[in-house]
């Protein structure tokens, strides 16, 4: 569904290594985590994956369509929430999810059934009609994550999806995902919260200054580990490993 393949980004004219040879496939039907400490390129990642950055080097396709070569036809293909939505504020819930609908080629009565649900597990029926600059931050991810998930993509890619949603909506929302991804569909998201990527991913990738250090299931990850039990603990020496030896470079 995702294929990343030694993709390379840099800044400051190569004098920062945001990501750094990363290869990385999602297959169809799995949610993914993707997880590395403040800095470790998972955003900048991200941005290329959505098409909002180009990579260095490299290539990412998305469900067989390459990002670089068919950026529009890769995009109809994905669903989006960065970590921090950018939504329309003039606009109320109802219009700016119609803009989507229409961006996206959303038939009408697919997109009425859709929202129906959507709004109802969100609890957003009554605030739809409001101005968007009235929301609470909550409220404008939970609208956020309906826009993205309107379409019905092959592809959800989401930067720290949970931050603001209550614990009501999360669990919704991860019901949500899993059900996508039995329809065949597929989820990559960043989190810092490890307890819900290991209960909740099917695979996780570390990332740590934008090298790749682990992927794998959790079983797989434990192995690699020497036999730590906890995502938290696996993360924590993964990724004091290699700042460790990149000291000793120094």
């Amino acid at each position: 569904m995702l294929a990343i393949r030694n993709v390379s980004k840099s800044y400051r004219k190569g004098a920062v290594k945001a990501v750094d040879d990363l290869t990385l496939e999602v297959p169809a039907g799995v949610i993914y985590g993707f997880l590395g400490p403040n800095g470790a390129g998972k955003t900048t990642t991200i941005k290329m994956v959505v098409g909002l950055l180009r990579p260095d080097t490299g290539t990412i396709s998305v469900d067989g369509v390459d990002v670089g070569k068919y950026p529009l036809e890769a995009k109809r293909r994905i669903g989006f929430v960065p970590d921090y939505p950018e939504l329309y504020e003039k606009l109320t819930g109802l219009e700016y999810l119609n803009f989507i609908g229409d961006v996206f080629g959303v038939p009408t009565d697919v997109r009425r059934r859709r929202l129906g649900e959507l709004l109802e597990m969100f609890e957003l029926e009554d605030a739809v009609h409001d101005l968007v600059q009235t929301y609470s931050h909550g409220m404008k991810q939970k609208l956020a994550v309906t826009a993205a998930v309107l379409p019905d993509p092959a592809l959800l890619i989401l930067d720290e999806p949970f931050t603001g949603l209550d614990p009501k909506s999360q669990a919704l929302f991860k019901d949500l995902m899993r059900q996508r991804c039995d329809q065949g569909k597929a989820v990559f998201f960043s989190t810092h919260i490890l307890d819900v990527a290991e209960r909740f991913c099917d695979y996780i990738a570390i990332l740590n200054r934008g090298r790749l250090v682990a992927k794998g299931t959790m079983a797989e990850l434990r192995q690699m580990a020497s036999g730590e039990t906890t995502l938290e603990q696996i993360f924590l020496d993964l990724t004091e490993e290699e700042l460790t030896e990149e000291n000793k470079g120094k």
